[in-house]
């Protein structure tokens, strides 16, 4: 076998970082031993000190580099940029420093490696000595190191300093323009960054990939929609629509901007797409509201290979949350757990969300306690989860378990007060309410004053909660008067519910909801004649009543109905199941509540009206498709009925089933006749 050549063996070392195989860097290191002499030249050196720094073995670079007699700057930007390069910044500053000692000079190559360690350990004040010797040798003025200088104020917080640096360089090219227009977006300073590209292209430069993901990321919000169009004729124009990662930062846009369609027709167009492309297109459904998409594109995804992300799990776990579609979110968990991601914060804390709003407390639990770290998120969905299901005293005693590692924020706030309303704490909500400014350094906002209104309304107390609104010190929202309006339905105060329609249908005119709820307790009160009036109101400047629906899932599939639903191919065994119901029930002493029909139909009509209502349809289908033993969980878009409440209890009490319902405001378990809610609703 013919000797190896340096030249040859120095390939040999440059493949092994290539494909990131130490196995072959140590065969040809032992090769490299068997032939030549020690020591070994500083050509050679030089590339096994590179080597070994890229392929993260950062000890044994140092051994060859204390055996290496004469290292070059060559020699110590390796070992500085493999360090760097791995994330050893407190390292490759070290080095950096070291081979200052030895009175060696840095070139173009290591200056930019030492400000990124600097930047990265957020540490201006190295950033500045760095600096220094770059002024010193005259080479702060390179284009390259005059770029790194200012991303390293720039993300250390030294904005003035960045500023002053980038109007003195005397060259700019490309990658330092991507750099201002990058940096300008994480301070949140988008108009800087919308300037500097039209400066950039003024200047008669040609942006690159970076650039327009750089400047995508600027006008990703709904008030600059229109440039960010522009922005993608320029794209098709300049002929980057190919470019993968363009393409991915334009579905993020157009995602961020509530455009989805834009960002499927985005989507639909590439030729070639990666990991982020699916894991943008699920990400920009999530945030729209569009869940069941974004759990559509995650399958498509996944049958075509795509190996998803932490970022795209956590997306499509969401979104299972919004459709309260369990079954399909522990699929993605059981995926998660596979590959090693339930570990991360973000994917864990989706799944605690998830199952919070999904129903099942026991899965949020152990996903909350099996979490290695938790952030306030984390701990903001379990205290939600906790609310949601109606369990106040868990919520309040998380609450004081997370006050000793996390201090609360807004969101923790809204969370605590309305766990307080739904639990009847009213006491501990108004404390909690008057130390938010006091202990929490948190200004109330109409969140929190819409939560004590229901507070204080769920409680009876409905003429305290409309003094309360009278005194607040900002104008009251749709949340609160809507808070008053409900309050003053369940305890029959129908003077000052119509103060509170009266404010809403000022704040919101069109929606049918405010009416319908103030129709609804005109009726409850005897008095038709108002009743009808709102009711001829919203037709006459045409309102319509959103149409109520009631979903769950059997069998892998999602089963719709709405009331008087008699479409389903089982209608006929859905029918028997409610007629036989009907009777076990009248039979246990159910009595209808016919409040809730309408109240020009004879007391039979108003029967049957209300047992037909979507949620009771559900049912049916539920205790028949479903095996016995498993929870039956229906997902409803309006409020559940006070009639469909009653029945409920009375059927979960006969058939010996744990019935869930997750109607537009909270979750109620029924089980032995009896619900979570305690009636307190």
């Amino acid at each position: 076998m013919p000797s190896l050549t340096p030249n040859s063996l120095a390939s040999l070392l440059e493949s092994a970082v290539k494909i990131r195989s130490s196995l072959l860097g140590r065969a040809t290191h032992a090769q490299t031993i068997k032939t030549l002499q020690y020591p070994l030249s500083p050509f050679l050196a030089n590339h096994l000190i590179n080597m070994y720094s890229k392929l993260d073995l950062p000890n044994t670079a140092n051994i060859v580099l204390q055996l290496t007699p004469t290292r070059s700057v060559v020699t110590w930007t390796a070992l500085i940029s493999g360090a760097v390069q791995n994330g050893h910044f407190s390292s490759a500053l070290l080095q950096f420093f070291n081979m200052r000692r030895e009175n060696i000079q840095p070139n173009d190559f290591t200056f930019p490696s030492a400000f990124k360690a600097s930047a990265s350990l957020r540490l201006p004040f190295i950033g500045k000595q760095v600096h220094a010797i770059a002024v010193k040798f005259g080479q702060i003025y390179d284009v390259f190191v005059g770029c790194s200088a200012f991303d390293m104020y720039s993300k250390t917080g030294l904005k003035h300093e960045a500023q002053k640096l980038f109007d003195e360089l005397p060259e700019r090219n490309v990658v330092t323009w991507n750099a201002y227009i990058s940096n300008a977006v994480l301070d949140g300073k988008l108009i800087n960054a919308v300037n500097a590209f039209v400066e950039f292209r003024r200047a008669g430069g040609e942006p690159d990939s970076i650039t327009f993901c750089a400047f995508l990321n600027a006008c990703a919000d709904p008030l600059y929609l229109d440039l960010g169009r522009q922005l993608h004729g320029f794209v098709i124009q300049s002929g980057f629509e190919a470019d993968v990662s363009v393409s991915n930062g334009l579905i993020d846009f157009y995602g961020k901007c509530r455009e989805v369609r834009l960002a499927e027709m985005v989507f639909g167009g590439m030729e070639k797409r990666n990991a982020v492309s699916w894991c943008s297109m699920v990400a920009a459904c999530e945030q729209n509201g569009e869940e069941e998409k974004a759990c559509v594109f995650f399958l498509k995804g996944r049958r075509e290979g795509v190996q998803p992300t932490d970022y795209m799990v956590s997306s499509v776990i969401s979104a299972c949350a919004g459709l309260a579609g369990l079954e399909l979110g522990r699929s993605v968990h059981a995926l998660a757990v596979k590959a090693c991601m339930e570990v991360d914060i973000f994917v864990g804390t989706a799944l605690v969300d998830m199952y919070g709003k999904c129903g099942s407390i026991e899965d949020a639990e152990r996903a909350f306690h099996e979490m290695p770290e938790r952030n306030m998120v984390t701990w903001n969905a379990m205290i939600g989860g906790y609310t949601h299901q109606g369990h106040a005293d868990m919520a309040i005693r998380l609450f004081e378990e997370m006050k000793s590692e996390v201090a609360p924020n807004y969101v923790t706030m809204v969370c605590i007060l309305s766990a307080c309303s739904r639990g009847g704490a009213v006491e501990l909500g108004m404390e909690v309410f008057k130390s938010m400014r006091d202990r929490y350094m948190i200004e109330p906002g109409s969140e929190h004053y819409a939560c004590i209104v229901d507070l204080l309304g769920r409680a009876g107390m409905v003429e305290n909660a409309y003094e309360f609104v009278k005194k607040m010190p900002i104008r009251p929202t749709i949340e609160v008067w809507g808070a008053l309006l409900n309050a003053c339905r369940m305890h029959g105060k129908p003077e000052l519910g119509k103060i509170a329609a009266s404010n809403l249908f000022e704040l919101d005119p069109k929606d049918s909801g405010n009416h319908v709820l103030l129709s609804n307790m005109f009726a409850a009160a005897g008095r038709w004649e108002e009743a009808t009036l709102v009711r001829k109101e919203m037709i006459d400047v045409g309102i319509k009543k959103g149409a109520g629906c009631s979903w769950l899932t059997a069998k892998n599939e999602i089963h719709v109905f709405q009331a008087k639903d008699t479409s389903h191919a089982m209608n006929s065994e859905i029918q028997a199941m409610l007629v036989k119901l009907r009777m076990e029930m009248k039979a246990a002493g159910y009595v209808p509540d016919t409040n809730y029909a309408l109240h020009d139909l004879e007391e039979e009509e108003k029967i049957t009206e209300v047992w037909y209502h979507s949620e009771k349809i559900a049912l049916a289908f539920g205790l028949i498709a479903i095996p016995p033993g498993v929870p039956i969980r229906i997902t409803k878009n309006l409020r559940i009925c006070g009639d469909c409440h009653s029945a409920f209890k009375f059927i979960s009490g006969i058939v010996g089933r744990k019935i869930i319902v997750r109607d537009n405001s909270r979750f109620h378990h029924f089980q032995s006749s009896q619900c979570s809610c305690r009636d307190y609703w």
